[in-house]
């Protein structure tokens, strides 16, 4: 029989509506199958550990993927799939970072939550789950059919590492315009096999060393040069920039000095597109020229997401700053596309 882990770690699909108050509660979720009796019809045996205290996605942190992980670890051969249950916040930031976390992945890692409760009358809670759990159990010849890390949200399953939330209000909460939908459920599930990665012969190995000594560097018209001191001189190992358009910035000598004094002085600085679709192309204009020369790297079409985790690990796990480079412009786990 088919063995499927549900780990919830907190999130609005584990509530309910009060019905004297109307304020979200949480139910103990090892009874889901009280709010969501369909579950009972699924062929396969759903087994589920939920977080104590429960953890509201703003507050989630690289301790808690540690946690993820070693659970993950722990159980990965009594189980065929996994599903984790996370509040949709910050749940693309979570997926990012397990997709880095476990290496050689044969398994499905299938992470799902909801827009409303699941006891609403309009709830997208029990398409999620019910979903979500088929296509963790799902094989093809005895192996996965999606042996990776990935969101399943209103009919669509992403990559996670692909996507990003864009909207707090719509069931469709998640896109991911820089690579194709996994799979669409509608009368039947339909996988797009060519974009699925294929697992390779190579044991599992996790890894739970990670480093958030990460700063943030946001360009915008008329930025002074105290603004960009301050992001580059504060104290973190490497500074993710977001740019314009395919990776472009001020040609200001003031900028362009900062930018070498810090990477002198040992920071990394990844470039990474304002833009939510297309990718970075260091050198295409004058403005992204220099860029390249001096050791900015580029961070291709990685979202924001991706970006921050996979420093998380390459920052844990790697002390060379230019093999941290070479990592960060290779794709480790479908994260990017190399023009």
């Amino acid at each position: 029989m088919t063995n499927v882990l549900i780990i919830y770690t907190g999130g609005t699909i584990g509530m309910i509506n009060d019905p004297k108050t109307g304020v979200l509660v949480p139910f103990n979720f090892e009874q889901i199958t009280d709010h969501v009796p369909e579950l009972k019809r699924l062929k396969y045996k759903l087994t589920v550990h939920s977080f104590d205290p429960l953890i509201d996605s703003s507050n989630m942190s690289p301790e808690i993927y540690k946690e993820l992980a070693l659970r993950i670890q722990r159980d990965y051969d009594q189980y065929d799939g996994f599903v984790i249950l996370h509040g949709s916040d910050t749940m693309s930031y979570t997926a990012s970072a397990l997709s880095f976390m476990i290496e050689n992945l044969d398994k499905p890692v299938i992470f799902t939550g909801s827009q409303l409760p699941v006891n609403g009358i309009r709830t997208d809670a029990k398409e999620n789950l019910i979903t979500a759990l088929e296509i963790a159990a799902e094989k093809r010849k005895g192996k996965a059919m999606v042996p990776e890390v990935c969101i399943y949200f209103d009919y669509k399953l992403f990559r996670g590492n692909r996507s990003f939330k864009y909207n707090s209000e719509k069931f469709e909460a998640f896109r991911s315009p820089n690579y194709p939908i996994l799979a669409e459920a509608g009368v039947y599930l339909k996988f797009n096999r060519n974009y699925i990665l294929k697992p390779n012969s190579e044991p599992v190995k996790f890894h739970t060393k990670l480093d958030s000594a990460i700063g943030i560097l946001k360009l915008y018209p008329g930025i002074s040069p105290a603004i960009v001191r301050a992001a580059l001189s504060a104290d973190c190992k490497a500074v993710i920039m977001e740019t314009f358009g395919s990776g472009n910035t001020s040609t200001e000598k003031w900028f362009l000095d900062l930018l070498r004094e810090a990477i002198k002085d040992g920071k990394l600085i990844l470039n990474i597109s304002q833009c939510k679709v297309g990718t970075v192309e260091l050198g295409r204009y004058e403005t992204s020229r220099e860029l390249r020369e001096m050791g900015v790297v580029s961070g291709y079409d990685m979202t924001f997401e991706a970006a921050v985790t996979k420093l998380m690990y390459l920052l844990g796990n790697y002390k060379s700053n230019k093999k941290i480079a070479e990592y960060l412009e290779t794709d480790l786990r479908g994260e990017l596309t190399v023009y």
